[in-house]
């Protein structure tokens, strides 16, 4: 039997799987989500009239990718599986081309949700099975962290116990058995913004979801400090009452403290929604927040909030390449700052929220 490292299992990945996470979690920087599947890429090409066809959709990462000075503000990019193993126009693997700029590669390793049978229309994430020989495949490719998205919702007696329950249990077999094959886990709950609740609603069910989380990664004896987590921000429902800036930056730093293990290094949020600047404005405020202990990195991973501008700026036209990229970049840097504790608390800009968000 292997050696319990306190309530760890050895792991022979473990040096590499913590200086993963802490580059990743490097203050200042943090992920592009670039992992849209065929089918949600394909709406976003069809907003701007392409054709979701595999030379647009590389086209487009290859945009992203190649933005002068990227890295300065981007540790690491997570991809579709197309994505990883596809090479940009002038023949070069997307992987080395992210590796050349010291970005490091990840990859979505769920397969969607389901319906979970015995809830009120709550879901599960599939693609356990195989994951195992999937996660050895894309370590060969390069890739290394994964993401796995779970999903709940607020609303109707939700989420139930069930719901918290097995979405908890099974980021936390994803997670272990990511580790195993060397990639770092990203715990992704996501609490949806869907409904009228309240700001203090939205952060008692994040506080119960994300302790359920920790306490099955501890039960899987998952090594925290090669994990990172990429959870909601604490806010009020799509249809709620609103609330300031930095009081969702308070509540959502709160909530953290109360749940988040310090030996996790990297808290990288999802937008859910926001426009690119509220996105941007809350991460800002929280770090501004100096009434709650961070002892974690609090920074970003968006995939809209961060190409909404440049998708409009491009609209698949060769020759808004320049301008696009700036938009893009204008994104990150903003973001990069925001995880700095600098920028703006006003939240603006057009929302990019859409009921029941599936990728």
């Amino acid at each position: 039997m292997a050696a319990v490292l306190g309530n760890t299992f050895e792991n022979k990945y473990a040096e590499e799987l913590i200086a993963t996470a802490k580059a990743i979690a490097t203050p200042g920087k943090g992920i592009l989500a670039a992992d849209e599947s065929t089918g949600t890429i394909g709406k976003r090409l069809d907003s701007i009239g392409v054709e979701n066809v595999e030379d647009n959709r590389r086209e487009l990462r290859e945009l992203l990718f190649t933005s002068p000075d990227i890295e300065k503000y981007i540790s690491g990019v997570i991809l579709f599986e197309e994505t990883l193993f596809q090479n940009a126009s002038d023949g070069t693997p997307f992987v080395k081309m992210l590796q050349s700029k010291k970005i490091i590669p990840g990859i979505k390793v769920d397969a969607g949700v389901v319906p979970l049978p015995g809830t009120d229309g709550e879901t599960e994430t599939q693609g356990i099975d195989d994951l195992n020989k999937r996660c050895a495949k894309y370590y060969a490719q390069g890739a290394r962290f994964a993401k796995w998205r779970a999903v709940l919702k607020i609303g109707n007696g939700c989420p139930s116990e069930l719901s918290v329950h097995q979405n908890a249990y099974t980021l936390a077999r994803y997670a272990v058995i990511c580790q195993a094959n060397g990639l770092v886990p990203i715990v992704e709950p996501e609490i949806l913004t869907d409904g009228s609740h309240s700001i203090d609603v939205c952060a008692a069910v994040t506080e119960r979801v994300l302790s359920a989380c920790y306490k099955a990664l501890s039960d899987m004896h998952v090594l925290l400090e090669g994990t990172l987590l990429k959870p909601n921000m604490v806010l009020t429902g799509a249809d709620g009452p609103k609330v300031d800036v930095p009081t969702a930056g308070f509540l959502t730093a709160r909530t953290l403290s109360r749940t988040v293990p310090p030996a996790v290094p990297g808290i990288m949020f999802l937008s859910g929604g926001q426009s690119e600047e509220e996105a941007t404005a809350h991460l800002a405020a929280m770090n501004q927040c100096d009434t709650v202990k961070k002892p974690w990195t609090l920074s970003f991973s968006f995939g809209r909030a961060l190409q909404a501008s440049a998708l409009k700026a491009w609209g698949g036209k060769k020759e808004n390449y320049k301008a696009a990229q700036e938009a893009f970049l204008t994104r990150a840097k903003a973001n990069s700052e925001a995880t700095l504790g600098k920028g703006d608390l006003a939240a603006k800009g057009e929302s990019l929220y859409v009921k029941d968000y599936k990728y």
